[in-house]
């Protein structure tokens, strides 16, 4: 790679590296996951820079990379979601009331039992704020599959909460 592509693919990763970082994180939920994720990505978009011929399309074409490999590691047998420490987590201090945060954890707890694809449509489309033609561009599906999609995935989020006795109307806006 010519330095002038190298000197782009620098600029391209130290200005997204956040972003990526966030829709990574949302996915894997797990931060350490999510920076090897955001790792392989760009390792693997920057075997092909040269190739990318549309710079607006360098966005949709590494959060591809990121849902593949993950739907990747999520069909592994060997990957689980325990993790084996020395040290155990630390009590958490009074500055932070549980309930404050117990409707979006007990939310984000059902969001990750979704199936990949509708977990990648929720997390693009209400995580992320894109829109449902560049959902369908990241995902390479036609708008009609992001919409069922995630019209599936909030189904079943709204089944889940009202089986659980919460109000369903948290979800999506309904």
């Amino acid at each position: 790679m010519d330095s002038d592509l190298e000197a782009r693919f620098c600029e391209y990763a130290a200005a997204r590296q956040q972003a990526l970082l966030r829709t990574a994180y949302l996915l894997t939920s797990d931060l350490h996951s999510a920076e090897d994720l955001v790792q392989i990505a760009l390792a693997k978009a920057y075997l092909s820079w040269g190739k990318l011929r549309d710079p607006r399309a360098v966005d949709a074409y590494v959060r591809r990379i990121m849902i593949n490999e993950h739907t990747s590691w999520w069909r592994r047998a060997w990957r689980h979601r325990e993790r084996s420490t020395d040290v155990l987590p630390e009590k958490p201090g009074n500055e932070l009331d549980p309930a404050q945060f117990s409707e979006r954890d007990q939310m984000w707890e059902l969001v990750q039992t979704l199936p990949p694809r509708q977990r990648a449509t929720v997390v693009l489309r209400f995580y992320e704020d894109m829109s449902e033609a560049d959902i369908a561009q990241v995902l390479t599906c036609s708008i009609g599959t992001v919409k069922s999609q995630t019209s599936r995935a909030l189904t079943t989020l709204r089944g889940r909460l009202k089986s659980q006795g919460t109000i369903a109307k948290t979800v999506g806006g309904a």
